[in-house]
């Protein structure tokens, strides 16, 4: 039976088709012969009664320069939607907010999230996770320049500081012991004591890589090893990390098991969390990557997975 699948995103015109995971998935579900349709944020609108947005339906392919033609293009209703893929990347701002309390304004019959609108809201990626402290490193989260001074002088390995609403690595900075730069990063950081930041401890291990595991419906998928650059800390992809095969591990494995109910009971189908070493530092829900690196590097199909799910929702439906 052929769906209508949406997909929000940022503009088609601009994915990077050998890696984008939104696009994968879309590729996914043309192959199962669903009817593929992509809308912007801003495309998205309010008529009265209903949420609606003006719609592409596209045909997509994994040829760069040329990876999509619109077949149709006009308003619809959110309704006439199976399954909407909330798929906008961060910065999750004010504009993002209202946007996943749009798309729920669907009296009649919403289609299905992946992810769920009241879970991305409740679920900040950085902050999530401190639902978990067992599992993270030693973390603070402040905007008093102080407490960040007397909590890194404790981390002899160094400190890492982010913005809490930071996304792709950008922000993140290393604390060595002794900097004289540590006034300014946290003034920086922090806008003057405006703003909080989460402190972390230093884990050694992030040298060999961060990695990034892909969770669908709270299991374990696949996973990518995320290797900084010598002249770098941050393992991102998009700061310039190296996709490596990863190994999901038993302490990985406890860790995903510690997750699933909460990110059940959220509706937090497709989720990439980060490990670094034993410790989960990150728990991306917005748009999170890394599954055409995870499909590639373990020879399996994330994105058939999530479109497994996404099929099994909308037949319990």
């Amino acid at each position: 039976m052929a769906l209508s699948l949406g997909f929000l995103m940022d503009p088609l015109e601009s994915v990077r088709v050998d890696h984008d995971t939104t696009f994968s998935l879309m590729l996914e579900a043309q192959r199962r012969g669903h009817d593929v349709y992509y809308f912007e944020q801003g495309w998205l609108r309010f008529n009265g009664r209903c949420s609606e947005a003006r719609m592409r339906r596209v045909k997509v392919r994994r040829e760069v320069g040329h990876h999509f033609d619109v077949l149709s293009e006009d308003v619809r209703p959110l309704s006439k939607l199976d399954v909407l893929f909330l798929r906008k990347d961060p910065p999750v701002d004010a504009d993002y907010l209202h946007a996943t309390q749009l798309v729920e304004l669907c009296p009649d019959r919403s289609p299905i999230f992946i992810n769920n609108p009241s879970g991305i809201r409740d679920a900040n990626e950085k902050l999530f996770t401190l639902n978990f402290p067992d599992l993270m490193p030693e973390t603070r989260v402040t905007r008093e320049l102080s407490v960040v001074l007397e909590f890194a002088a404790k981390n002899p390995q160094g400190t890492i500081l982010k913005p809490i609403d930071g996304f792709g690595g950008k922000g993140i900075l290393f604390l060595a012991p002794g900097d004289r730069n540590a006034r300014s990063m946290v003034e920086l950081l922090t806008q003057g004591g405006k703003e909080p930041i989460l402190a972390q401890a230093y884990v050694p291990e992030s040298r060999l890589g961060d990695k990034r595991i892909i969770l669908v419906d709270g299991d374990p998928v696949g996973a990518v090893l995320r290797v900084p650059s010598d002249a770098d800390h941050r393992g991102n992809m998009a700061a310039g990390g190296t996709p490596m095969k990863a190994e999901i591990t038993e302490r990985d494995l406890l860790i995903c098991k510690r997750l699933k109910p909460s990110l059940q009971e959220k509706g937090l189908t497709l989720v990439g969390i980060d490990v670094l070493g034993d410790y989960l530092t990150e728990v991306n829900v917005t748009s999170p990557t890394g599954l055409v690196e995870a499909s590639h590097l373990d020879g399996v199909s994330c994105e058939a997975r999530v479109l497994d799910v996404a099929e099994r929702m909308h037949g319990a439906r």
